[in-house]
């Protein structure tokens, strides 16, 4: 370990009590509060509007700036400007866009939405991985305090979504509004962020910094490469979700959208707090195996429910976000920090797995989703929104199983 690492790592285990804690857990709430305003309930506002048609390029745009953005602003630009200052420079901006997106959300400015929408997701979708690596260099080797960090992400999209719903907010334009206040009150708070350095490069050459070698070069590993072609395929049908789960409840006749997509995030926050315990009792592929399988499972439940007597099988599709997102991408997150914290390239190996996932993988899906929404009647009914939810259960089948005969985690068997 480097003089510096051993400076940074010292620095965060004396920090690392409930200031620090409550410091990480604010910027985390804040973080994902902004894009949960929004996000979750775009689909809707996009088919009230009457600019359904354009739900998947809007889906899209947050891919293409996981891949932009990853690459110039993400792990580039990390290593020139501390991540601290990225995220302050970054939420500012962003905020300033937000306030500008709803009065383009209509049917004549709906391209220029997009085009808008793209712009600011370039600069919003670094920050995830930012806000990721700021806690985790923050904490030093205590990976274990992450979770609980990570939680607080979840409280924040939980609290964006009850606000959106019992603001009768969910079919509304104005959830960029309440997003851009957030987004402007983090910029300014990250001005107290720990000033955790940037990633010293082990290669002064400027094109070998911009294409991220030291990054990509972790995919050598066979157990890395596997999990970050799995974690790419896993979020193709992801994608579908976040576009389109929002109209198919509100398909349902369940009225408050936002407040009963929260329920996932309520879950999520459950499952978060044993993360730590699960982590250190099980290793990294028990985990990610659940997430996936729990994706096929999530969307069978969707293709059965409806606004009848089925009605249970959409609560509870949702109600299984908790194990989704936390066994794969919590516990993703903290294997990638694993397996690049000793080669010094945290930051990088954080922007490639949001550049894979949130980027790609992503991307894919929400292509493919349009494709799929595109077959479906103007008016879908709940027949039609059932028979499209198959086609991503049998997906993340497919990728569980191979997930479950190709990787082997090398860092626990070298821990052991």
């Amino acid at each position: 370990m480097a003089v510096a690492d051993t400076a940074q790592y010292s620095a965060g285990i004396a920090q690392s009590g409930g200031l620090l804690t409550g410091r990480l857990s604010a910027m985390m709430f804040m973080q994902f509060f902004v894009w949960g305003a929004w996000t979750v309930t775009l689909g809707l506002v996009m088919q009230t509007v009457g600019i359904g048609n354009l739900i998947g390029n809007a889906f899209s745009v947050g891919p293409i700036a996981s891949i932009v953005g990853s690459f110039l602003l993400g792990m580039a630009a990390a290593r020139y400007v501390s991540p601290r200052m990225l995220m302050v420079i970054l939420h500012l901006v962003g905020g300033v866009l937000l306030f500008v997106l709803p009065s383009l959300v209509t049917p004549e400015n709906g391209g220029t939405f997009v085009w808008l929408l793209l712009c600011y997701m370039i600069l919003y979708m670094p920050t995830v991985g930012l806000a990721n690596t700021i806690a985790l260099k923050s904490f030093g080797e205590r990976t274990d305090k992450f979770p609980f960090v990570r939680a607080f992400g979840t409280l924040g999209w939980i609290t964006a979504g009850l606000i959106i719903g019992w603001a009768g907010l969910s079919a509304s334009p104005e959830i960029f509004r309440v997003a851009a206040v957030v987004s402007i009150a983090l910029g300014l708070y990250s001005f107290t962020l720990p000033n955790v350095t940037a990633d010293a490069p082990r290669d002064e050459s400027v094109l070998r910094q911009v294409l991220c070698v030291e990054a990509f070069g972790l995919l050598k590993q066979r157990s890395f490469l596997i999990f970050m072609t799995c974690a790419t395929l896993i979020s193709i049908p992801l994608a579908m979700y976040y576009a389109y789960a929002s109209p198919y409840v509100g398909a349902t006749g369940i009225s408050n959208v936002g407040g009963t997509l929260a329920i996932g995030q309520m879950s999520e926050l459950v499952f978060m707090f044993s993360m730590p315990w699960l982590y250190r009792r099980f290793g990294v592929k028990p985990l990610l195996l659940v997430g996936m399988a729990a994706w096929a499972l999530r969307y069978a439940l969707f293709a059965i429910g409806d606004g009848g007597s089925s009605i249970w099988a959409v609560y509870l599709g949702v109600a299984l976000h908790g194990v989704c997102y936390d066994f794969f991408f919590v516990a993703g997150a903290i294997y990638t920090g694993t397996i690049a914290t000793p080669k010094g390239v945290n930051a990088q190996a954080q922007g490639m797995l949001t550049l894979f996932t949130y980027g790609v993988g992503m991307l894919l899906g929400s292509q493919i989703g349009a494709l799929l929404y595109a077959q479906l009647p103007a008016a879908p009914t709940i027949a039609d929104w059932q028979h499209m939810w198959w086609y991503p259960a049998i997906a993340a089948a497919v990728i569980a199983l191979l997930f479950q005969f190709t990787f082997r985690d090398d860092t626990r068997k070298s821990a052991a």
